[in-house]
C-alpha cells in the first residue's frame, strides 16, 4: 500500500456532546512489543495451556505450552490483526500469534468502551495490506470515564438482547437446512411420491424396460453426433479444409454396474426404481474455461460462487470476449453445473441453468451433459445436492490444503436413483413447491439478521455521538482526563523514569 493511497483517507469525526473531546490513539492506546512472544502458525497445536491470539476471524488461532511466548495480564488489552482488521478484547494470559497483531492498552480509559468504539469506526479496505497506520490516524470520540463505563453497560445490555434474537434466527435457519436435507433424502429415496405412484401405475416402467431405453437413448445421441461431426467434417473440406478439422465424438463411456465399490450404504428403491452410475444419463462430463476473465467483457463466466442453492447468483461476476472461449463454453438452457473444487463442505455444489442470459462456466465447473430423455436437468441437480449424494462425495473426493476435488470420472461413478421421466417430473414440481416456500423462508430470516446487524451499528453511532446515555455534569470532563493522561506518559518517558525501569530490570 503506498503513502498516497493512505494519504487519500479521511477519518470520520462525530459531532460530540460539550463535556467530551476527541482523542488521538496515543491518547488512548500504549502498545506492548512483542518481540520473542510471537508464535508461527506452523508451530500452533491443537489443544494447549494457553490460547494464542492472532489476527484470524476465529477468537484463538490455536493454542501451545510453551510459557516463555505468553503475557500474563494484569488488566485487559486489544489485539488488532494489521491486515484483517480484527479487533480481539482479551482478559487472560496468551500467547500472540506472528503475523499482523498489534497488542493495545487502554491508557486510563474503560477497555470495553475502546473496543466498541472500534467498532463504530470505519477504517477503509485495503485487501491484505496493511491498516494499523488508519488507526493511528483515527480520531477518538472520548467520553468522561464514568459515563464511559455507563455507555459499556448499555451498550451490552443492547447486544445481549439482539444476540439472543439472532441466536434465535440462526436456530431457525439451520432448520431450514436441515429440513432441506430431509426433504431431498425423502425424495430420492422414493417417499415423497408414494402416493403418485399408487394412482399413475400406467406410467411406470419396470428396472429392464428403463434400463433398455436408457441404453437406446445413449446410442441414439451418440449416432446423431456422429451424423453432426460427419457434416462438419464435408463442410470443411468442401470450404478448402480450412482451419481446424472437426474433433469425432467419443463412443458413450461404459460403466461397471455392479456397484460394489460404493462405500455408502443405498436404500431399497421401490418398485420400478434401480440405482445405477450418474454417467448412464450423460453423453460425457465437460470441465469449463480456465481462461483467465476479466472484471469487463462480452458475456459473463459462471465461477464456483455463483452456484447458491442450486440456482446461478449473478452477483459478482467476471467477464470474457474471447471468440474460442464463447463457442466452446457457453451454457444452455437446462445445463447442471457441479463445483468439482471447493473447500471440504461446499465440493460438489451443484446448479441449474435455467438460460435466463448468455454465460459460460469455468474450469472448477463440470458440466454434466445429461439426457433429457433419461434424467430430466433439476431431477439431477436435486439429487447432486441431496444429502446421499454429499455423503458420497465425501468418500471419494481428493483432499489438499484447504481445498477438495472430484473429478468428472468420479462424479460420472457416482450412484444415481433411476426413475421414469414422469415421476421425476412429479419429484422436480413436488420439491420446487416446498423447497420456493423455504427460501422464502431463509432469506426471510436472512434479512432479519442483516436489520440485526445494522441496528447494532446505529446502537454505536448513538453511544460515540453521546446519545445512548444522558450525560451527567458533576462527572470529570474528558478534557481533564485526556490531560492526566498524557502527563502520566509525559512522566513514564523521562529520563528519571526509564533510569529508574533500568535499574529495577
Amino acid at each position: 500500500m503506498s503513502d498516497d493511497a493512505t494519504d487519500e483517507w479521511v477519518p470520520i469525526s462525530y459531532p460530540i456532546p460539550k463535556h467530551w473531546e476527541h482523542g488521538t490513539f496515543d491518547e488512548c492506546f500504549g502498545t506492548l512489543p512483542t518481540s520473542g512472544f510471537k508464535i508461527r502458525q506452523k508451530d500452533y497445536s491443537q489443544s494447549g495451556r494457553y490460547p494464542v491470539i492472532d489476527q484470524g476471524a476465529d477468537f484463538i488461532g490455536g493454542y501451545t505450552d510453551d510459557k516463555t511466548k505468553v503475557f500474563d495480564l494484569s488488566e485487559p488489552v486489544l489485539v488488532f490483526g494489521d491486515h484483517t482488521k480484527c479487533f480481539k478484547f482479551v482478559t487472560t494470559a496468551f500467547a500472540p500469534g506472528a503475523d499482523g497483531i498489534h497488542i493495545l492498552t487502554p491508557r486510563g480509559h474503560d477497555a470495553k468502551y475502546l473496543y466498541h468504539l472500534y467498532h463504530s469506526l470505519r477504517l477503509p479496505d485495503r485487501g491484505y495490506s496493511r491498516h494499523f497506520s488508519f488507526l493511528k490516524r483515527s480520531k477518538f470520540p472520548i467520553a468522561p470515564l464514568n459515563e464511559q463505563r455507563r455507555i459499556v453497560e448499555k451498550i451490552e445490555n443492547l447486544f445481549a438482547e439482539l444476540d439472543k434474537g439472532e441466536e434465535s434466527l440462526r436456530v431457525a435457519k439451520a432448520q431450514a437446512v436441515l429440513y432441506r436435507q430431509s426433504l431431498l433424502k425423502h425424495a430420492f429415496e422414493g417417499h415423497l411420491t408414494a402416493d403418485w405412484r399408487a394412482t399413475n401405475p400406467d406410467k411406470l416402467e419396470d428396472p429392464e424396460t428403463l434400463l433398455a431405453r436408457i441404453q437406446k437413448e445413449r446410442d441414439a445421441r451418440y449416432k446423431q453426433a456422429l451424423d453432426d461431426w460427419e457434416a462438419a467434417v464435408s463442410t470443411w473440406r468442401n470450404e478448402g479444409e480450412e482451419g481446424r478439422k472437426p474433433v469425432k465424438p467419443k463412443r458413450p463411456r461404459e460403466f461397471d454396474t455392479s456397484l460394489e465399490d460404493i462405500e455408502i450404504t443405498l436404500c431399497e428403491l421401490p418398485h420400478g426404481w434401480f440405482w445405477q452410475r450418474l454417467g448412464l444419463c450423460t453423453i460425457g462430463v465437460e470441465y469449463g474455461t480456465s481462461t483467465r476473465s476479466d472484471e469487463i467483457g462480452k458475456v459473463p463466466v459462471i465461477r464456483m460462487g455463483n452456484l447458491q442453492n442450486g440456482r446461478i447468483d449473478w452477483s459478482d461476476l467476471v467477464y470474457t470476449s474471447s471468440a474460442n472461449d464463447i463457442a466452446k463454453y457457453s451454457l444452455r438452457r437446462g445445463d447442471v453445473l457441479f463445483n468439482r473444487t471447493n473447500s471440504p463442505e461446499l465440493v460438489g455444489k451443484t446448479a441449474f441453468f435455467v438460460g435466463d442470459r448468455e454465460a459460460l462456466f469455468a474450469g472448477y465447473l463440470i458440466r454434466v451433459n445429461q439426457i433429457e430423455a433419461i434424467a430430466l436437468g433439476k431431477y439431477v441437480m436435486f439429487f447432486l445436492n441431496s444429502i446421499i449424494a454429499k455423503s458420497h462425495g465425501n468418500m471419494v473426493k481428493t483432499d489438499g490444503v484447504n481445498q477438495s476435488n472430484i473429478n468428472g470420472n468420479k462424479l460420472q461413478e457416482y450412484p444415481f436413483p433411476y426413475c421414469s421421466p414422469k415421476e421425476q417430473a412429479e419429484i422436480v414440481d413436488r420439491l420446487e413447491a416446498k423447497l420456493s416456500n423455504l427460501d422464502a423462508l431463509v432469506a426471510e430470516i436472512d434479512t432479519q439478521i442483516k436489520h440485526s446487524k445494522a441496528l447494532r451499528q446505529s446502537i454505536l453511532k448513538r453511544a460515540f455521538s453521546g446519545k445512548l446515555v444522558p450525560q451527567d455534569p458533576t462527572d470529570e470532563p474528558a478534557a481533564k482526563l485526556l490531560e492526566r493522561i498524557m502527563a502520566e506518559r509525559t512522566a513514564a518517558h523521562s529520563p528519571k523514569a526509564k533510569r529508574r525501569k533500568k535499574a529495577n530490570a
